[in-house]
Order: C-alpha cells, then sequence, then structure tokens
C-alpha cells in the first residue's frame, strides 16, 4: 500500500484527487493540507510514501515545503502538481527534489501511474512538461550542447565522467523520453538503458531522473533547441 499526502490550497482540488487515489486498491490518502507548513506537519505525523504537492500557496511554498520533505526525509517522494501556465516555480521545485512534475489537469490514469512510479523509487517527467520547461527557462539556459562532432567531448566538467552512449541516454533522458523510447532511439533494449540510467545517475551524483534533467539542461547538454 502506498500512502499519499495531498497538498492543495483547493479544498475541491484535493477532494477530487482523493476521489480518484483511494478507487485504488494499492492507494491509501492518509492526509490532506492546504500549505507548505501544515504538509511538513502532516509529514513528520504521517510518514508518507508520496506528496502531492501544489507549487503557490500561502505561507510556505511548495518549493521550499519540498526541500524541507526531502532534507527531513529522504524517504518521502515529492510530486508535484501545478497548472500549465503559473510554472516559473517548477524548475525550482525539481531543483528542490522532487521526484516528478505533473501538470493539474492530467489524466486520472497518468496520475495513479506516476504516483506509483515515484513511489517505486523511479521520477515522472513526461515530454510535455519538458518542453514547457524549456519554453519558460530559454532565456537562461545554454544555448546547447557544448561537444565536439562525435558528441565525446563537453565542456562542463560534471560531464566529463560519462561515455560517448551515456550522452545520449543523458540527452534522450532530458527530452522526456522513457527507458523504452530510448531503447528505440538508440536500437538498445530496455534492460540496456535501465543499465545505463543507473551509471548516469551514479556517475553524476544525482538521486533520479529528474535531477538528471535538471543537470543536462544546466550544463548545456541540452538547450533551448533540443
Amino acid at each position: 500500500m502506498t500512502r499519499v499526502l495531498l497538498v492543495d490550497d483547493q479544498a475541491l482540488l484535493r477532494m477530487g484527487f482523493r476521489l480518484v487515489l483511494e478507487a485504488e486498491e494499492d492507494l491509501e490518502v492518509v492526509g490532506e493540507a492546504s500549505d507548505g507548513r501544515s504538509a511538513l506537519d502532516q509529514v513528520r505525523a504521517l510518514e508518507p510514501d508520496v506528496v502531492l504537492m501544489d507549487v503557490r500557496m500561502p505561507g510556505v511554498n511548495g518549493i521550499e515545503a519540498t526541500e524541507r520533505v526531502v532534507t527531513e526525509r529522504p524517504d518521502t517522494k515529492v510530486l508535484i502538481l501545478t497548472t500549465f501556465d503559473l510554472d516559473e516555480y517548477a524548475f525550482a521545485a525539481l531543483r528542490a527534489g522532487a521526484s516528478g512534475f505533473l501538470l493539474k489537469d492530467t489524466r486520472p490514469a497518468d496520475l495513479v501511474a506516476a504516483i506509483r512510479t515515484v513511489a517505486s523509487g523511479d521520477a515522472v517527467v513526461s515530454p510535455r512538461i519538458t518542453r514547457r520547461m524549456l519554453e519558460l527557462f530559454a532565456g537562461r539556459l545554454p544555448d546547447g550542447p557544448a561537444d565536439g562532432a562525435d558528441g565525446a567531448q563537453v565542456g562542463d566538467p560534471r560531464l566529463s565522467h560519462l561515455t560517448p552512449r551515456e550522452l545520449e541516454v543523458l540527452r534522450a533522458v532530458a527530452e522526456g523520453m522513457s527507458n523504452a523510447e530510448v531503447a528505440e532511439r538508440l536500437f538498445l533494449s530496455e534492460a540496456t538503458v535501465k543499465t545505463h540510467v543507473g551509471r548516469i545517475l551514479a556517475k553524476l551524483g544525482v538521486r533520479d531522473r529528474v535531477q538528471a534533467v535538471v543537470l543536462a539542461y544546466e550544463t548545456g547538454l541540452v538547450g533551448p533547441r533540443a
């Protein structure tokens, strides 16, 4: 059973999420909070597996709350929920340690699947979200990759330990591709892609795919033209 905490300042949205999640046999809504401060109290008291976290809330916002949840209770995963047109804060929330990022108009089945995914230790960054992040941060991100003709030389030292194949996999992941989609693009088995992703996370010293995506943007491995 995956224990879920709902955090949103709109009671109607919390009710809708609760109805969706409680219809699933393996998901349990253990609590609700209307702002970041009460969310932190609930996390400490209830120890949920996954927190569905709104970004814009009164008092302690979702970014600060996410950072504190991840710091205080690393086993609890945070899944950011927000609207399509607000998200200058989304990138900061991912950097704060969120394991996923979904829009509030996400289909119920996709929301349920995302909760299961982050609860299992993976991360959720859909292609639509990735494109939106690139649009929002195009003016702040590097113009593009800084590698040589063979793709093996990357200027940022944080990427220096990655092999050419690992760089290819990281680029694909940063575009929002699933392991299956990466495998199809690079003519690899899905198991091989999963192995590459694990090695990439270990070499970069990041917790999950979301943090790897953030680093790929920051280093210029991918950029607005990707």
